[in-house]
């Protein structure tokens, strides 16, 4: 063993007169693993949350909206043909889409109507596997003479106090012109299932119904958009603008990322200012670091003289008191490390951390550790140890034999 290394890990076990030194060591040690874990804790929250919103709007919404500006889609089926043939396009459906007031018995609320296709909805949204009660194909398959079906989010049905089976009433801005003028569209629909998606302002804001119900309702003789699904969302403002290429310049292209921008951007700087906010404690534990190296050089000044007088370079006194605040940093930052892998781990596992749906979008606080987070986190730990140990080391080197020793 090195005897730098040696006399380094020598002056961190202090004997019972030197205590007082192993103390602010072992303080030291515990403030970086403190400050480590925090941050794990932090970004794993920030990027879980982050994660979960944006599967869910994913899997709640297409990946790109496309609508021909002008006349509107007038050849949906040959739109649809040729969407799917652009490489990395793995499903497209057409919807309307339009603003209702539905009324069950003394309850009302505001929902978003969306028409769809139920034999295609599938191949674009997660609707259909996130039915909870019902089916999403008996939209179309309704017996004759009976009324026209309409899938409701959980959040909803719970706001109505409606279930499976019961009737409700959609009424609608575009109804049918009267002799005094516009008038509200009105129909009775019967309730065929409840989906959920996990995601509040779905659950609680939009009604499914069949393309052909939809329109009339909302008097429209076209579907306002083609709904399109990529093999991988990050590709699809790629994809976005591929498909403009080929159907033309008339149609009209939205990404997620584009719909959602605002969201994850604010999500991106919580996630920095959090980051930096919480990485100060790992910067006053490195000040502690520093006292602590200063306090044992001065302790340890005789032990300097003797070794410079026995032909010790400057470098080594340097790299003694440098690997002493580096193994305290190793220690804190290892123990750190672990120690938020395991609370992230049992947080997530076990959703112990719930919050307002209605307020956040997500029942509980998810926690995920990203790989590049992790490795940044223990590097800048590091780093940060290794600054602090710089001024202590380099006033041990600089240390005079002569004056060490004149007193001892």
């Amino acid at each position: 063993m090195p005897f730098e290394l040696f006399l380094a890990l020598r002056y961190l076990v202090a004997r019972r007169k030197q205590a007082f030194l192993s103390l602010i060591s072992v303080i030291s040690t515990a403030g970086v693993a403190v400050g480590v874990m925090a941050l794990i804790i932090a970004l794993a929250l920030m990027t879980g949350l982050q994660g979960e919103l944006r599967d869910r709007i994913v899997g709640a919404s297409p990946h790109i909206y496309v609508w021909h500006v002008g006349e509107g889609l007038t050849d949906v089926q040959g739109d649809m043909r040729r969407l799917k043939q652009v490489p990395r396009v793995t499903g497209a459906s057409p919807i309307v889409l339009g603003k209702a007031l539905v009324t069950a018995g003394e309850q009302q609320a505001f929902i978003t109507v969306k028409g769809i296709d139920p034999a295609t909805e599938g191949e674009v949204t997660d609707v259909r596997e996130r039915m909870r009660k019902g089916s999403l194909s008996a939209l179309a398959s309704r017996p004759e003479n009976s009324l026209a079906g309409i899938a409701i989010g959980q959040a909803l049905a719970d706001q109505l106090r409606v279930k499976v089976g019961d009737t409700v009433t959609v009424m609608t801005p575009e109804g049918p012109l009267s002799p005094f003028g516009p008038t509200m569209g009105s129909r009775r629909l019967q309730i065929i299932g409840i989906y959920s998606l996990g995601l509040y302002e779905f659950d609680a804001a939009y009604g499914f119904l069949d393309l052909p119900t939809a329109q009339r309702l909302l008097a429209r003789d076209r579907p306002d958009f083609i709904e399109v699904r990529v093999d991988d969302m990050y590709a699809a403002p790629g994809i976005a603008k591929t498909i403009v290429e080929r159907l033309g310049g008339t149609y009209v292209t939205q990404d997620w990322a584009q719909m959602n921008q605002s969201l994850f951007s604010a999500l991106w700087l919580e996630k920095v200012a959090i980051s930096i906010t919480i990485g100060l404690i790992v910067m006053v534990a490195a000040l502690n670091i520093v006292a602590s190296l200063v306090l044992l050089v001065m302790e340890k000044s005789r032990d300097i003289a003797i070794l410079k007088t026995m032909g010790a370079a400057a470098g080594s006194i340097t790299a003694i008191f440098m690997l002493q605040g580096l193994i305290i940093g190793a220690i804190g930052t290892t123990v750190g490390a672990a120690a938020g892998l395991a609370v992230t781990s049992v947080l997530d596992r076990y959703q112990l951390i719930k919050v307002p749906m209605d307020v956040y979008q997500v029942a509980y606080v998810p926690f995920k550790v990203q790989v590049d987070d992790f490795v940044l986190v223990i590097l800048a730990a590091l780093v940060i140890c290794f600054l602090a140990t710089i001024y202590p080391s380099r006033q041990a080197s600089r240390l005079d034999p002569a004056q060490a020793l004149r007193y001892q």
